[in-house]
Formats: C-alpha cells, sequence, structure tokens
C-alpha cells in the first residue's frame, strides 16, 4: 500500500504542530535543518520521506534527491522511536536498520523525545476545548482502559458525551421525555374521545 497524498498531509500538520510550532524545541530543531530523512516501512510500498527547513517540516511519499538518513522499519517499531534510550537496542535487534547519517535519526528521536504529543491540541480548533480535552483522555488513557474492558470505555465515553459535551442526552433527560410523549399521548387519546363524543351528539 502507497502512502497518499491525504496520508502525507495529514502527518505533515501533526508533526509541525507538535515539532516546529513549540518554541521551545528550536535548539533541537536546527539540528535538522536542511537534512532529508527517509523512512521505509515494511507496511508499505512507497517510501515516506522528512524534509526539515527552518519552517516546517515538509512531509513527501516521493523525493527524487539523495537521502541524508534511510531508515528501514516496521510500523510497530515507530512508538519506541521515542524512547532515545532504545535507539542503539532497536538498531542491535534489527528492527531497525539504519543507512546513511546516523546522526540524522539520532536528532529526530531526540526531537520526538522532547515534543509531547497532545491530541487535544489537534482537535481543539475543529470540536472545542473541551471535547477536543475529552477525546485526548481516550487516547491517552486507552491503553489502561481497554485492560480494563470495553464496558468501562463505554461508560467513560458514554459520560463525556453527556456530561462534558452535551451532544447526547443522559439517562434521566431520556425518562423525562419517554414520560413527557407519553402523556401528551394520553392527552390526544383523551381529545380525541372527547372530539368522538361530541360528533354522536
Amino acid at each position: 500500500m502507497p502512502f497518499t497524498p491525504l496520508m502525507t498531509a495529514g502527518i505533515e500538520n501533526i508533526l509541525n504542530t507538535f515539532l516546529w510550532r513549540d518554541r521551545g524545541l528550536k535548539a533541537a530543531r536546527q539540528r535538522l535543518v536542511g537534512k532529508v530523512l527517509r523512512l521505509e516501512l515494511k507496511e508499505f510500498s512507497s517510501p515516506i520521506v522528512l524534509v526539515f527547513s527552518e519552517q516546517q517540516i515538509d512531509v513527501l511519499a516521493q523525493w527524487e534527491g539523495e537521502a541524508d538518513c534511510l531508515v528501514i522499519t516496521g510500523l510497530s517499531t515507530l512508538p519506541k522511536l521515542r524512547d532515545r534510550q532504545q535507539l542503539t537496542a532497536l538498531i542491535r535487534s534489527g528492527e531497525l536498520e539504519v543507512q546513511g547519517d546516523l546522526q540524522v535519526v539520532q536528532n529526530w528521536v531526540a526531537l520526538t523525545d522532547l515534543a509531547e504529543f497532545d491530541p487535544a491540541e489537534l482537535l481543539a480548533p475543529y470540536i472545542g476545548d473541551i471535547a477536543a480535552e475529552g477525546i485526548s483522555k481516550v487516547i491517552r488513557g486507552g491503553g489502561k482502559l481497554f485492560k480494563k474492558g470495553f464496558t468501562r470505555n463505554q461508560q467513560y465515553l458514554s459520560e463525556a458525551i453527556t456530561e462534558e459535551w452535551k451532544m447526547a442526552p443522559g439517562s434521566l433527560e431520556v425518562a423525562w421525555f419517554a414520560e413527557e410523549t407519553a402523556a401528551v399521548e394520553r392527552n390526544v387519546d383523551a381529545l380525541i374521545a372527547r372530539l368522538n363524543k361530541l360528533e354522536n351528539k
């Protein structure tokens, strides 16, 4: 499966949001400016190329020029690259193959290690701060929540939707609505009965 323009644009947006707009990471970014990192993931037929400039990271599926560093790995290894302590172990174990300038991948790993990835930052402009924070909590605690079972996840999400986001009615609101509907139905039936009596007179 190749990387589509939509996928590369999404990755580019995420990386620029968390790595290039954070002023605290400027010193770590400077080491990568002017470098090109090519990633070949075993699950994809095309590479993904990261081109680092002063202003941003460009993410491309096609790159004619030479890359300073080539990294060959699998998707499951990518999250481990956020911990710079694991880099040497990953290379030794064969999970990560590096060709070219090793310093580029070391600087990249150091940068991602320093960054704080918060999904709320990406979602807030589209769905608002409170909803974004709620989804962020679900994502951050995803692993722990799944271990405790799907029911707990469902309950948390349901509470977030009803209490925090007010997107869906709560159980009391549903019960009240059902009672009100039944009352209206009874009143309509009574009115129809009275109208029938009047017509018969």
